[in-house]
């Protein structure tokens, strides 16, 4: 998501710099294509207007015009707005995430479109609280009008390690409903998350049954959950549930799919409820806080090192990290450990998503997408060294065609795949060899230059 915007954005401001001084019409000018780059992301027009018109505000002023850095500070002005539109600021501060601020069991109601990801949403909701906040959860699908969304929530439970409310056969939402809280107060669990169903469009016997719900259970957050694929659209359902129901929060799914990223610009201005979460793929722990300074600064091509800095720290082995750090230290790296680094970097979701984070990988983009980066490449790769026997792993050497060829059929790779996997090894183990016999001090003396190969043979000038 933003990957278009991001890029435009970015060559105006590059522009910019390459001018040193700026005139007032230059000003007006790169704002010109903000405005055309925002509309052609799917930002709602309303919105552009009003992000474009304080930032000619702010940039057309003799600060700017006179500063010592006119394009940077431009682009300063640019970020703040952005976070302000995305709904940042102080008084947002306290809103991140799910308010359980209430006495339990606390109801949270689930209300959006069918095919939105509602019901996945629930079950990763349910995952994150019971991990991260320590709490028993329940989970009650509301669902009686599309077939198997009951049984969906019910395994969407177990893998979350929570309980779902068992299902009973001919029950109406409401009754439903008040029967979750009623165990739940009983029972004395903490959460109870209400799976609402969902229609194909906004209709009034959706909206009647949402606020009946709402209306029993007198829920402390109404959460809900819009497809950030289907851009002005998302927009459109979020304002209709927000005039009809009241929502106390947005959240947006399949950011990571090829959305445009106007949605989540224009929500919060357009229905005055924050964005609260953001769901990033298909596996339940894939729910993430919602930053708009993140956000603005992924847009603008700073990348985003503290939620780099949370992921990695959430999903890497620390004791494993060390020990793999301190055989590579000694020169002692096998197959085996690099299987190892594998796994933990699929752990933290696509290479994609994770070069995203960084700052200025925007501007090598193409580059990126030629290199043809691919999770499911690092699954191939643990594929291939699962196919070897432990022998192999700890001497790669004695690797010929048949057993390339045995390797290859096993892991259902083919002999080029099983080289290049190789090739790739041992310049990995070259590195670490240069980077042992380097020893710190000779790493700070060289740099990154003294790694690449043939370094070592190089005089000095």
């Amino acid at each position: 998501m933003f990957e278009a915007l991001s890029s435009k954005l970015n060559g105006v401001f590059d522009r910019l710099r390459r001018r040193g001084a700026l005139s007032e019409a230059d000003v007006t000018e790169a704002l010109r294509e903000v405005r055309v780059a925002l509309l052609e992301a799917d930002v709602a027009l309303p919105v552009v207007r009003d992000l474009v018109n304080k930032v000619r505000e702010r940039a057309v002023g003799q600060e700017v015009i006179r500063s010592v850095s006119p394009a940077q500070q431009v682009i300063k002005i640019v970020n703040d707005a952005l976070v302000e539109a995305l709904g940042g600021g102080e008084a947002d501060d306290g809103k991140r995430g799910i308010d359980l601020n209430a006495p339990s069991p606390v109801p949270i109601l689930m209300v959006g479109l069918q095919g939105s990801g509602k019901t996945t949403t629930s079950g990763k909701i349910a995952l994150r609280l019971r991990t991260k906040d320590r709490k028993k959860v329940l989970l009650a699908s509301l669902d009686v009008h599309r077939p198997a969304a009951q049984l969906q929530l019910q395994t969407l439970a177990q893998q979350a390690e929570v309980t779902s409310l068992p299902i009973v056969a001919g029950q109406s939402p409401m009754q439903i409903a008040m029967r979750a809280m009623d165990v739940a107060r009983r029972e004395l669990y903490d959460v109870v998350v209400l799976d609402t169903a969902g229609r194909l469009a906004i209709d009034e016997a959706l909206m009647e049954e949402v606020a009946q719900v709402k209306l029993a259970t007198n829920p402390h957050e109404t959460l809900l959950v819009v497809d950030a694929m289907t851009g002005q659209d998302a927009v459109n359902t979020a304002k209709a549930f927000q005039d009809k129901v009241g929502v106390t929060g947005i959240v947006m799914t399949r950011i990571d799919g090829d959305a445009r990223g106007g949605a989540a610009l224009s929500m919060r201005a357009v229905t005055g409820a924050p964005i609260k979460l953001l769901g990033a793929g298909e596996k339940l722990d894939a729910l993430e806080d919602f930053h708009p300074d993140r956000i603005a600064s992924r847009i603008l091509g700073m990348g985003d090192i503290v939620s780099l800095v949370e992921k990695a720290a959430a999903n890497i082995d620390q004791a494993e990290a060390e020990k793999l750090a301190a055989r590579m230290q000694k020169g002692q790296f096998t197959l085996e450990d690099y299987a190892s680094q594998l796994k933990q970097i699929g752990k933290m979701g696509s290479l994609q998503g994770i070069l995203g984070m960084l700052p200025g990988v925007g501007k090598i983009k193409q580059q990126l997408n030629d290199a043809n980066l691919d999770t499911a490449i690092l699954g191939r790769q643990a594929a291939i060294i699962s196919s070897m026997t432990p022998r192999e792993r700890r001497t790669p050497e004695i690797l010929k065609a048949s057993r390339k060829k045995r390797i290859a059929a096993g892991s259902g790779t083919s002999v080029q795949e099983v080289n290049k996997l190789l090739k790739q090894f041992d310049d990995m183990s070259a590195m670490m060899k240069r980077m042992n016999k380097l020893g710190q001090k000779g790493l700070m003396r060289g740099g990154l230059a003294a790694l690449l190969p043939g370094a070592g043979n190089k005089r000095p000038f």
